[in-house]
């Protein structure tokens, strides 16, 4: 099933086709995304950029949006300089907002206007909140064009609720709860009653005009867009954060690869394998330690038929034996690289006529960041540098030698059981 057949779209309660045109093709007024990234959430300490799923929250909406090619520009506005780090490593532009619209008391709205004064050459604002990390190009692809195409002023999104709702009473007051949207004497059937569209909070779409004149991000001729319960996932407080997580995996944007198609993993032995520690023995002898947890993972990933490949740089003689006697004991191949590992795989991915989106790569150093970026599917550990964080798609909850290719091992084989499952859905349709 396509990603359009399966959703529905309403302008003023009415169902609409849903169409893949491109925002060029339609419209010639400047599209921008703004992503509100203030630096002192109260909640969580710079939840903004904490790592969700492998991912910072920011990351999540950043990608979605440069991916669905509908906005001329894609911007973050924030007053901390990590968020600016990680939002520039994201592919975003950066609006560092003035201390006025900084305060704990200030508005979105506020920010927003700020924003628009300092770019006069935007002419449609698509407000996304950093809170929303399962959405998807398509969403914001087919809710735009009830701007661009039917000639809407602002589009919000909302999600589907089934929700009985009842009148609070407070405490000491003797008047009675009461029914707010329903008969209690005759309570509906969930299939039998629509339930309420409430605000996900997901994306904003609004005019310039309509933003500057009139103080609004909801108003004029003003329409939804529906999004399906499963892409609804909204981040207030720590507790909501390992749900968040699991729904992520389940539903979340990874990116314009193709993760079924991967069939081979580079894995550094050094820092990924091992946790840097060096033990001595009694008599003298260097010994490194790998966890069981990985050499399990690496197993997982051949079953599906992934080749793991482990990479040493050849120089240390304890992590060049260990490597070597790993290789031994999971079949793996062992590749000796330089200081530019970069440079030394295409001959690995030649024979088997593979290109980068084809592999999975975790490294955990700088230079590694080459090949993060390349790969289709990337990962480090926790504690690897910030250069190679960037770099990658995905960070492991855990230090290097403590699990992490176990655990990247899960993340790949999701993304080929999420892969496998959009494919049969997409031959039914």
């Amino acid at each position: 099933m396509s990603s359009v057949s399966s959703r529905k779209r309403f302008v003023d309660g009415d169902q609409v086709a849903g169409g893949k045109m491109s925002k060029a093709a339609s419209d010639k007024r400047h599209v921008a995304a703004l992503v509100l990234a203030r630096g002192g959430s109260k909640g969580i300490p710079l939840k903004n950029i904490k790592t969700l799923a492998g991912v910072p929250l920011i990351g999540w909406v950043l990608r979605a949006a440069l991916d669905s090619d509908m906005f001329d520009s894609v911007w973050v506005s924030t007053d901390h300089d990590k968020i600016e780090q990680v939002a520039r490593a994201w592919g975003a532009e950066v609006h560092r907002r003035s201390p006025e619209v900084s305060r704990d008391s200030s508005s979105s709205l506020e920010t927003i206007q700020e924003f628009l004064r300092l770019n006069p050459q935007v002419d449609i604002l698509c407000h996304i909140q950093a809170t929303s990390p399962c959405l998807h190009p398509f969403h914001v692809k087919e809710a735009l064009e009830l701007i661009t195409v039917h000639g809407f002023d602002s589009v919000f999104s909302v999600v589907r609720r089934h929700h009985f709702r009842w009148q609070e009473v407070k405490k000491g007051s003797a008047d009675l709860t009461k029914a707010l949207n329903l008969d209690a004497a005759n309570r509906p059937r969930r299939q039998d009653w629509d339930g309420e569209l409430c605000e996900n909070g997901s994306f904003y779409f609004s005019t310039r005009k309509l933003i500057t004149e009139k103080g609004l991000l909801q108003g004029g001729k003003v329409s939804y867009y529906e999004m399906l319960p499963e892409y609804s996932v909204d981040i207030d407080v720590d507790i909501d954060w390992p749900v968040a997580e699991q729904r992520v995996l389940r539903y979340g944007y990874f990116g314009r690869g193709t993760p079924e198609v991967v069939r081979l993993m580079f894995c550094n032995v050094s820092g990924c394998l091992t946790d840097g520690k060096i033990y001595l023995s009694a008599a003298g002898e260097e010994m490194m330690s790998v966890n069981s947890r990985d050499i399990a993972g690496i197993r997982l990933l051949q079953k599906e038929d992934v080749e793991v490949v482990l990479l040493t740089n050849g120089e240390d003689l304890v992590e060049r034996t260990l490597a070597d006697t790993l290789g031994e004991r999971t079949g793996c191949r062992v590749v000796r690289v330089g200081a530019r590992p970069v440079d030394d795989l295409a001959s690995v991915l030649e024979p088997g006529k593979l290109v980068w989106k084809d592999v999975a790569y975790m490294g955990s150093d700088v230079p590694d960041v080459d090949c993060l970026n390349l790969a289709g599917l990337s990962a480090v550990p926790s504690d690897a540098p910030v250069a190679a964080v960037n770099a990658c798609k995905y960070t492991c909850h855990a230090a290097g030698g403590h699990g992490v290719v176990r655990e990247f091992a899960e993340h790949i084989l999701l993304q080929k059981a999420k892969a496998k499952s959009q494919m049969r859905r997409d031959s039914v349709e």
